[in-house]
């Protein structure tokens, strides 16, 4: 079995995304706002089992584009190591991922865990990033987002 098989929410996240993404500090206030467009496929050949390619865009007109692609690991597991992150996912429940991982340029105690929260109709998802240093969380950033039709 493979990925398909073994990581059934993660299938269901396949698409194209679009949304907000709203970094707010510890009080609450918001420190940074941005739109995002996220592509999330599962290859049937090539080096990579997960690929996710993500576009930000904000109002005074920058713009970035990541790309994460992961390795599965078996047993319901997938793993990114870019020469910007490296973390694990996995389900823990039919609607919920979870995600733990590091930015590789900062220091080694910020560390980020996300949920994310599929829809029962699989068309929009809910996410959230805790930022935690030293065991505070430092920031906290909210997503929205809605699967744009294909």
């Amino acid at each position: 079995m493979g990925i398909r098989e073994e990581m059934p929410l993660l299938a269901r996240h396949e698409g194209e995304w679009e949304g907000t993404y709203t970094y707010v500090d510890p009080d609450g206030t918001v420190v940074d706002r941005h739109h995002a467009r996220l592509t999330c496929t599962l290859p049937d050949s090539g080096d990579w089992d997960y690929y996710q390619i993500n576009r930000y865009t904000w109002e005074d007109g920058r713009t970035e584009e990541h790309r994460f692609p992961g390795t599965y690991l078996g047993q319901g597991r997938c793993a990114f190591d870019t020469e910007r992150i490296k973390g694990e996912f996995w389900a823990v429940d039919d609607d919920t991922i979870y995600l733990s991982w590091i930015y590789k340029e900062t220091d080694a105690d910020l560390r980020l865990f996300e949920l994310i929260v599929l829809s029962p109709d699989g068309n929009t998802r809910n996410r959230v990033w805790q930022w935690i240093r030293g065991g505070k969380c430092i920031q906290r950033t909210l997503i929205d987002e809605t699967r744009v039709p294909s």
